[in-house]
């Protein structure tokens, strides 16, 4: 099983969700929202599991922890994956874009720098703009659009574009996630759970339920679920020769 979008840290007992992603043998990319959360979460992972935690700078924090900047500099060399990062076009942060923008760009250059990582990318409410500033640094490395619920042709954009996406079960209960999803590359889509914050019936998702889009592929794809799980592990070796 396979989540490629989780926030361990944030949920009320990490160490216990992190001890049952481990013991369910469970591929977990677990984001963090500031640098300064980094180590703390790295922590949950040990080395031999497969869990692997991402430096992250939310765009929801980006205006206020600006100044952690550095230490994302310092940070990433001891990760191949950042996240979350990206740009929140939604009401509530739609005032603060222009930092947003400005600290996403300054992410992406130090990717880039680095040589290119796996990103994880939030983009709610700024679709267009997070396609923009990634066509702006196309050095920064294999971008993960989180949650992507754009229409048809910014799908088919982001897809020319390289991007991958990685898909909730949540997404497949509103007819615009599943037409999201419906013009996805199959060969290019993972999945995630987005828990805590993402939602299964009323309460917070486990890494574990991100499987759970198996099932809504395999009625949108018209394929077995075996097919689909065969698909998915599949992508998850092409995006990433990290997990043993």
């Amino acid at each position: 099983m396979i989540d490629l979008h989780c926030h361990l840290d944030l949920y009320p007992d990490p160490h216990w969700v992190a001890s049952e992603c481990i013991s369910r043998k469970l591929y977990v990319l677990s984001v963090t929202t500031v640098p300064s959360a980094f180590e703390g979460t790295a922590r949950l992972a040990p080395t031999n599991s497969r869990i692997r935690t991402a430096l992250g700078l939310h765009p929801e924090l980006a205006a206020t922890r600006a100044r952690e900047l550095p230490l994302f500099e310092r940070l990433l060399p001891r990760t191949r994956y950042v996240g979350e990062v990206g740009l929140d076009g939604s009401r509530e942060h739609r005032a603060t874009l222009d930092a947003q923008r400005g600290v996403f760009s300054d992410v992406l250059r130090l990717c880039a720098r680095a040589g290119g990582k796996i990103l994880s990318i939030h983009s709610r409410g700024a679709s267009t703009m997070v396609l923009d500033t990634l066509s702006s640094n196309p050095r920064a490395g294999r971008a993960v659009l989180h949650w992507y619920v754009a229409a048809a042709k910014q799908v088919a954009r982001a897809a020319e574009m390289g991007c991958w996406f990685s898909v909730g079960p949540s997404m497949f209960l509103s007819d615009r996630g599943r037409a999201a999803i419906a013009a996805m590359p199959k060969d290019r889509i993972v999945p995630e759970s987005d828990g805590p914050f993402g939602m299964i019936g009323g309460r917070p998702a486990f890494p574990w339920e991100a499987w759970m889009v198996v099932t809504g592929l395999g009625e949108l794809w018209e394929e077995s679920q075996q097919v689909v799980a065969a698909q998915l592990r599949s992508n998850l070796a092409s995006l990433s020769q990290d997990w043993p």
